[in-house]
């Protein structure tokens, strides 16, 4: 697996697409909107020493949620601007950063229209401050700045997203020692469970150190990401997430046939959800930020159910709004594995499995990690 090539989220504008199925999303910038403000407003206060404040989103996709993070700045920037600034308003330079696969091309055909929209917005309430909006495609572990040049970096629902698939679950050259999962599940071993957390660990703490580097001191990072809640993995279980019902789909069409069982065992998600002592014993050895807050929330399976509760009110219809959320995701990578043609027939069987989980054991829920850290 080619994270560089492979791992993007579902282009187009149609029915499968991230773009009409990236609701799970927004609700976690919503959440999390009071965070980001509150780092914002502390940035903006420091000193920049440079005529511009730059703030970087990390992994920002395309679709509606991309342009949230640039909005909120430019929303808290103007509206705290005093009489003073107002004379010489600070400049703003935001930088919008995925894998070189992202439909970058969606994310520029809308900038027209959101500056047209938040001018129209600004207009005589508050000072819209000066804004200047670039994409930058490359991988969040890797430099991608230079050393101390940026003032806050955002990242939603990314940072679980590892490097690579752990070392010594790739394709071939040996025996696949998760087999018939395509994460922590279960049957995993724990050897494997033990790659996960050791690649979780060097990849965030290669994150912190290549961001340290390029902020300025006192810079803040507002994170988000899924997580856990329990220490010992195999607890959550497939509770904290639906990919074990993604697995079940993968491991029904072995046994009908329509997929090699080899092409299941050589399948691994590169991703891992952490505890927050997990996440904080990370930022501790790193010496490099303090944390300002880290909480833990939840958010259900269903994109579309806003309820507070555990009961699934229509299992089908959420059934089929997860899989479409799945699919959007998880779809480009199972697609450059298992093939294109599989995708209908891979997510068919997925709602039916979250339909059965949804009755037996009412609404999953996501559970999510919100970070924020200063620059020491």
């Amino acid at each position: 697996m080619n994270m560089e090539s492979d791992f993007h989220m579902a282009k187009g504008e149609g029915e499968t697409s991230y773009v009409n199925n990236s609701r799970i999303q927004q609700k976690a910038l919503l959440e999390t909107e009071v965070v980001l403000e509150k780092a914002v407003r502390e940035v903006l206060c420091m000193d920049l020493h440079q005529p511009a404040m730059t703030a970087v989103d990390l992994g920002c996709s395309s679709g509606q949620n991309t342009l949230f993070f640039v909005s909120k700045v430019i929303k808290v920037a103007g509206h705290d601007s005093d009489e003073k600034s107002r004379c010489n308003p600070v400049e703003l330079q935001f930088f919008l950063n995925d894998l070189p696969g992202n439909n970058f091309n969606h994310v520029f055909r809308s900038l027209e229209r959101f500056k047209e929209s938040i001018t129209a917005r600004h207009k005589g309430n508050t000072l819209l401050p000066p804004f200047y909006i670039a994409g930058l495609p490359g991988s969040y572990y890797t430099r991608l700045f230079p050393r101390q040049s940026c003032h806050l970096f955002h990242s939603s629902f990314c940072l679980h997203w590892r490097s690579r698939v752990p070392a010594g679950l790739e394709e071939g050259g040996r025996e696949y020692l998760n087999e018939g999962n395509i994460y922590i599940a279960n049957t995993t071993p724990a050897g494997v469970a033990e790659l996960y957390r050791r690649q979780f660990q060097n990849d965030m703490l290669l994150f912190l150190k290549l961001r340290y580097e390029e902020l300025v001191f006192g810079g803040q990072m507002v994170l988000t990401f899924l997580g856990r809640k329990y220490e010992d993995i195999y607890n959550d279980g497939h509770l904290n997430h639906p990919w074990g019902l993604l697995a079940r789909s993968l491991q029904s069409l072995v046994e009908e046939g329509l997929v090699n069982k080899e092409k299941l065992d050589s399948f691994n998600l590169p991703i891992y959800t952490p505890s927050i002592n997990e996440v904080k014993a990370v930022i501790g050895q790193s010496e490099l930020f303090n944390v300002s807050h880290i909480t833990l929330f939840d958010s259900n399976w269903d994109p579309h159910d806003d309820s507070q509760g555990d009961d699934a009110h229509n299992t089908i219809q959420s059934a089929i709004n997860i899989a479409k959320s799945l699919r959007a995701v998880f779809g480009p990578l199972l697609a450059s594995h298992f093939g294109e043609s599989l995708l209908n027939e891979i997510f068919k069987k997925c709602a039916y499995y979250v339909t059965e989980h949804l009755a037996e054991r009412g609404e999953g829920k996501y559970l999510l990690i919100c970070l924020s850290l200063k620059r020491t």
